[in-house]
């Protein structure tokens, strides 16, 4: 179906850099004719509701749920605004992230978010949602934001309504959007599909390393009870001892950003930087450091980092892809004491073990944001094998476990590209660039409704935003 669509008949240009040519037959309208403002305030006792850069709006609770989020609105909600179904509310720093969307909900948001109500009933919102929250509107929306950084860009109202829309014919826009819906689930079906492959290999993995990790490699080694319940018996002739016995712990540097000085400045690494088993170094930001603190606040080869906050105890190892790199107090940075007595790839192995489980994200009080302190980690007991064991444990884990990671990548890149196809497939429908009206007309009346996929939290927006009115 998707590969017999085509363009429309005929085009006519238009002035907008981020449409192009669009449906003669479409109109091209400032948003200030198809939107007007609303401020509708003094509901107190309304849901609350977020606009996410990833889900557009959703429940704020929905947002919170098994997330390291926490709420940061305000006690006093008499100045949120009130969002109705229809309406499209944006964060105006973030609208260049495509942090947009069309509610299908009421509730109320934050006052710092723009609420823009349809003029016409007859319009689809919904077309509205996809129309702008392609890549195309996020540089337009850029193009009309303005702030001294990216971090204090913001879309004013005033300049939301200066741009420029392209408006389909009513019935036109109720076909791209059923079109897209149902191509989205499809889509969407064959992403869950893939992801519980990856769930399954993942599962694999981990009965991989919580056998070799704790039980070694031979199958007839004699057995003592750990006296730690997630290890339970491991070979008689491990130790058991104190983290803080064999490796030392640093948490990294507090940061103000508005306390730097522009001397002394290095590259430093965030929690989100710190993947399972890879950093990422692309545009990391900087911090000061003085000569006093260049040993206790800097990274070197074979340096075990581990994320004391978000996904709690998820590590991974620095391989000096920096010449010289800090770390943020958001990160523990682990090294061996004695390298002759202790292999770091083998603690990183029990790290995931124990992560993976949850042990380390349930060490806390219910009531606070789970996190890792430097104290609680060193005072963790780990059991530890003699070096040579360490080091072919940690070999052979790497070795049968490639195979698995081979896959897991493959179906990643897989969920890639189906992500990006979609993105371009909407992008195409809503400017006008494909025509859906034959294959929507051509969809079964019902489609299946699937399952909604909950993003990492790292993709949401939350309540921090700078410009309060």
């Amino acid at each position: 179906m998707i590969a017999d669509l085509k363009p429309y008949p005929e085009y006519r240009e238009t002035e907008q850099f981020w449409l192009g040519a669009v449906p003669s037959h479409w109109e091209v309208l400032p948003n200030r004719a198809i939107f007007s403002e609303v401020k509708d305030r003094n509901h107190p006792d309304e849901e609350m509701l977020s606009v996410t850069i990833n889900r557009g709006v959703i429940r704020q609770k929905a947002l919170l749920e098994n997330s390291s989020k926490k709420d940061s609105s305000n006690k006093d909600k008499s100045a949120y605004k009130l969002l109705c179904p229809g309406d499209i509310a944006y964060n105006k720093m973030r609208a260049w992230q495509c942090a947009i969307g069309a509610s299908d909900l009421r509730g109320i948001i934050s006052p710092a978010y723009v609420v823009m109500r349809l003029r016409n009933d007859d319009h689809n919102h919904q077309y509205f949602h996809h129309l702008y929250r392609t890549p195309q509107f996020g540089k337009e929306a850029e193009r009309w934001s303005y702030g001294i950084t990216s971090d204090m860009w913001s879309l004013r109202p005033e300049h939301f309504k200066i741009i420029n829309t392209p408006l389909p014919p009513p019935d036109e826009q109720t076909s791209i959007v059923r079109f897209l819906n149902h191509t989205n689930q499809r889509i969407e079906r064959t992403i869950r599909a893939k992801r519980k492959v990856i769930a399954l290999l993942n599962e694999q993995k981990q009965v991989f390393i919580h056998h070799a990790a704790t039980r070694g490699l031979d199958p007839n080694v004699r057995l003592k009870p750990s006296g730690i319940p997630w290890f339970g018996s491991v070979p008689e002739h491990w130790e058991i001892v104190f983290l803080r016995m064999r490796y030392s712990v640093e948490l990294g540097k507090m940061l103000d950003v508005k306390k730097i000085t522009g001397r002394n400045l290095i590259p430093y690494l965030r929690n989100r930087d710190v993947q399972w088993d890879r950093i990422v170094v692309d545009d990391l930001p900087v911090m000061d450091i003085s000569n006093k603190e260049y040993a206790r606040y800097t990274v070197k080869r074979g340096d075990l980092l581990v994320c004391e906050g978000g996904q709690v105890g998820r590590a991974a190892f620095w391989k000096e892809q920096l010449p010289i790199c800090g770390f943020q107090k958001a990160l523990h940075r682990i090294r061996a004491i004695d390298s002759n007595r202790d292999f770091p790839r083998f603690l990183f192995y029990i790290t995931n073990y124990v992560a993976t489980r949850g042990v380390f994200a349930a060490d806390g009080n219910e009531n606070t944001i789970a996190h890792l302190t430097c104290e609680k980690l060193r005072r963790y007991r780990f059991p530890f094998p003699p070096f040579d064991e360490q080091y072919n444990i940690s070999n052979f884990l790497d070795n049968e476990l490639l195979q698995f990671q081979n896959v897991i990548s493959r179906t990643e890149r897989e969920i890639d590209l189906l992500r990006e196809y979609r993105t371009r497939l909407i992008a195409d429908v809503v400017t006008g660039k494909l025509d859906v009206r034959e294959a929507a007309a051509r969809l079964p009346d019902e489609v299946d409704e699937i399952e909604e996929v909950i993003l990492d939290d790292d993709d949401v927006t939350g309540e921090e935003v700078a410009d309060v009115e």
